[in-house]
């Protein structure tokens, strides 16, 4: 199985190059599907999420209220640990599951937080998707309905642009028309079915 991690910063295109690649016939794990399900009525991660943070992140049918615990964990560090010590190891056991079971040539790995992640993935290429700074805060803020003040907040709290490049095999720079950045995955979708198949040895990062 060859598996290709993709991350990026947010807003910088990392759902557009994944659909692309869906489009392409690549199945494609993501880790905050994975984490959404994982947080669905009935589920323990829920109730681990509602007995850590209260039951005012908790809609009234008792579904997770997703802009409340993003505005709880986002103030505050210590909370925001909390709450990675909750779902990540799960969500990590269920990509592990889901990646055993794929029998594609390759397999796309969504992981946002891939630089900031202590786990390990077992992943044969790392693909950052980049954007310039001041696109990302534009993206987020039309995406989200989000002043550029809170968009700056959320990037500044993810791992840097080096610290993402210095785990990188390959780089997308996102700066361009969606077009652009599907050529740019087309491109990259060749080299892994060549990588995967055996008929061409990976680059070195």
């Amino acid at each position: 199985m060859f598996a290709v991690g993709i991350t990026g910063g947010i807003g910088s295109g990392k759902s557009t190059a994944t659909d692309r690649f869906i489009e392409l016939g690549v199945p494609a794990i993501d880790a905050d599907v994975v984490a959404r399900e994982l947080v669905k009525p009935g589920r323990s991660a829920l109730k681990r999420v509602i007995d850590t943070f209260g039951v005012e992140v908790a809609t009234a049918d008792g579904r997770l209220d997703r802009i409340k615990l993003r505005k709880i964990v986002f103030s505050d560090s210590e909370k925001k640990s909390q709450l990675e010590n909750i779902l990540h190891p799960e969500i990590h056991a269920e990509i592990l599951r889901q990646l055993s079971e794929s029998t594609a040539p390759y397999t796309v790995v969504v992981i946002p937080l891939l630089a900031e992640s202590k786990r390990q993935y077992p992943l044969d290429r790392i693909l950052v998707i980049d954007a310039p700074h001041e696109l990302q805060i534009e993206r987020v803020s039309a995406r989200d309905n989000q002043s550029p003040q809170e968009a700056e907040h959320i990037i500044q709290l993810q791992a840097s642009r080096q610290a993402r490049m210095a785990i990188a095999d390959d780089v997308i720079v996102n700066n361009g028309s969606t077009q652009d950045l599907q050529h740019q995955v087309d491109a990259l979708h060749k080299k892994y079915l060549a990588y995967a198949c055996g008929s061409e040895e990976p680059e070195n990062a």
